[in-house]
């Protein structure tokens, strides 16, 4: 395969070997570059034979460089092609629980292992060819992020409809072994592939340590746009409990095997048994936050000690916060916190129910521009309001359903500023001069 390079960095190894805009690469040192993955594995070296084409025609230059030194060559994304989609059809999929006429991207599911190794985008291996685990093993990328859902082969080809699903969670096994450290998660759907089932997944995963660095379960998803598929129960109280204590149960007896607790259930879980979620040590180095564990006790840790360092004498002022069903009590301990220290300041906060996606959607990520307007419009907001940054899509400015930043803004009088899930950024915000 070929890549225009869309752009050659000025003063780059590149610049001054005739290589030039809209020129064609073609290989690295003799190999064939097919995307991302491939330019940054074969450029690393410190000699490169690059091969390009050039105004119809085939040519060849050195180039010696620093060993960290890039080449200087650009391209229009990081893959170089179109996006591997997801040929799963899984029973607990959010993306077909999307109501229709919103925005196209939002359809797309991705299945792409080299989204996996460059941002952390979880894989669940059916896409992947001999010649990719190769490719893997080969230029050792590593963290790999597997959806797993279960370790019983015949339960997760019928959980993901797809035949492949089973076989090819061998690769796991040949990744570990490989040297590759990969981070699992299993989302758990009640009756399906919880209880037994999901001792058999961790009592299996747990034989891959240490290639398998850590295991996230997260609670399905269950939005109230449903008609039409798998019919899906969401998890109450007790079968949320029941699901803590197996994880808890495994990760005691891990930990004492091999010094870490391998296995965490999403804070979600606990929210939803309406048990304590556990404090900072529980999740030692906190190896799934991004999947929503452990996200409520950092964030609280970072945001306590921000305050107990705080040294606020400015004047009397207003914020508000709005933020999901889920979070609210902990942003509410917060503004009482903040409150009770400095009485000048006070936060208001605001729980925001998704009348979007159904009731039973409490995160913060899945609050819409509209339910936020809707919900707060008659609140006589004063101040700013901070809003979780994960509302808004990764260029910062439009919400799920298209409304954007400014629009909000103007709709509530307020200016709205959105913070990261960071305690440090959020005290530090709240308690600026």
């Amino acid at each position: 395969m070929s890549v225009v390079i869309k752009s050659v960095i000025k003063k780059s190894p590149a610049y001054g070997r005739g290589i030039k805009d809209g020129d064609v690469l073609l290989s690295l040192n003799r190999n064939p570059v097919n995307d991302f993955l491939d330019y940054q594995f074969y450029a690393k070296e410190k000699e490169v034979l690059v091969g390009f084409e050039s105004d119809g025609k085939i040519k060849y230059t050195r180039i010696r460089k620093g060993e960290e030194e890039d080449l200087g060559l650009e391209f229009d994304s990081y893959l170089m092609d179109e996006q591997q989609h997801c040929k799963n059809k899984c029973i607990f999929c959010f993306i077909d629980q999307l109501p229709e006429g919103m925005r196209k991207t939002l359809y797309f599911k991705d299945d792409d292992s080299r989204l996996s190794f460059l941002f952390g985008n979880y894989i669940t291996l059916t896409n992947l060819t001999e010649r990719d685990v190769e490719r893997i093993i080969e230029m050792h990328i590593s963290p790999v992020n597997i959806s797993v859902h279960t370790m019983n082969k015949e339960l997760r080809v019928k959980m993901m409809r797809n035949k492949r699903a089973g076989e090819c969670l061998d690769i796991i096994g040949r990744l570990a072994e490989n040297g590759i450290e990969i981070n699992t998660q299993l989302v758990l759907c009640p009756g399906i592939n919880d209880g037994d089932e999901l001792r058999y997944s961790l009592e299996e995963l747990g034989k891959l340590y240490p290639g398998v660095k850590s295991i996230a379960a997260v609670p399905v998803g269950v939005t109230k746009y449903r008609e039409g598929l798998f019919e899906m129960p969401e998890y109450n109280r007790e079968t949320a409990g029941e699901v803590i204590d197996i994880i808890s149960a495994f990760g005691d007896s891990f930990k004492e095997k091999h010094g870490t607790r391998l296995a965490y259930a999403a804070d979600e879980f606990y929210l939803k048994a309406g048990r304590k979620i556990p404090d900072g040590d529980y999740y030692e180095n906190y190896s799934q936050i991004e999947n929503g564990v452990g996200m409520w006790t950092s964030t609280k840790e970072e945001f306590l000690s921000a305050l107990a360092n705080a040294d606020y004498s400015g004047k009397e002022k207003k914020i508000s916060i709005a933020t999901g069903v889920a979070a609210y009590p902990l942003m509410k301990e917060f503004s009482e916190a903040v409150s009770a220290k400095y009485p000048q300041i006070r936060v208001d906060v605001y729980s925001i129910v998704n009348d979007f996606f159904g009731h039973s959607i409490t995160v913060a990520g899945l609050v819409t521009g509209g339910d936020l307007i809707n919900q707060l419009k008659e609140k006589n907001l004063k101040g700013r309001l901070l809003i979780p940054s994960v509302m808004l899509r990764s260029e910062g400015d439009i919400f799920l359903d298209d409304v954007s930043l400014e629009e909000a803004e103007r709709k509530l009088g307020v200016e709205i500023t959105p913070v990261s899930c960071d305690g440090y950024e959020l005290a530090d915000i709240i308690l600026s001069e």
